[in-house]
């Protein structure tokens, strides 16, 4: 059973909506009892760091959460600023991230992005750099739907997951034992992100 972690940020419908189209069960996970049993689990995330980071801290499901993470290695999908939280820090705030991965989260400026506008909004070319499950028959580009100004920064090259270009070349998936991150939005992305949705059910 995937649970998708419901702390009041992210597209949680929108989610519902693709894994029923799937037939693929799910639940909404909005507290403790909610994420017992499950056996994947989809943290979205929309909006500021420090706001997601508070949220979730006082939804009471942080600590299960690091037990089924980092104690029982259940696969978890981190998504948008679900991605970024899964970081030490990052610039947007002051709060410290959930640090699941080795990584920060940095602010997209002209000095690393040239001739681009803020935020970066719209589809946009996403290549895995290494064979993944989650890219499971995908070519060797896909698109996918993007909104953010921050962007995950892996301090770990094995981390990395797949790249993506915006004026400078960016981190927009991540895979780090069972746990993964992609920093645009595959429950908007049509095909391609049922697709990887599905991926991920099948891991």
């Amino acid at each position: 059973m995937i649970a998708i972690i419901d702390y009041g940020l992210g597209n949680i419908r929108a989610f519902v909506h693709v894994y029923n189209q799937l037939n693929i069960p799910i639940t909404i996970a909005t507290e403790c009892d909610g994420l017992k049993k499950a056996s994947k689990l989809i943290l979205p995330g929309v909006g500021a760091f420090d706001n997601a980071m508070e949220r979730l801290n006082k939804s009471g499901m942080r600590q299960i959460l690091d037990e089924l993470v980092l104690g029982r290695n259940v696969p978890l999908l981190g998504i948008c600023v679900g991605m970024q939280m899964l970081a030490r820090s990052s610039e947007e705030g002051h709060l410290p991230g959930l640090g699941w991965m080795d990584a920060v989260v940095k602010k997209m400026t002209p000095l690393n992005f040239h001739d681009t506008h803020l935020p970066h909004m719209g589809w946009n070319d996403v290549q895995p750099v290494i064979k993944n499950s989650l890219f499971y028959d995908f070519g060797r580009v896909s698109r996918f739907y993007f909104l953010h100004s921050y962007y995950f920064h892996c301090n770990k090259n094995e981390d990395v997951l797949a790249l993506t270009d915006y004026g400078g070349m960016f981190t927009s998936a991540v895979h780090s034992g069972n746990i993964y991150g992609v920093q645009f939005h595959p429950e908007k992305s049509h095909t391609c992100g049922i697709r990887l949705l599905q991926n991920f059910a099948e891991l």
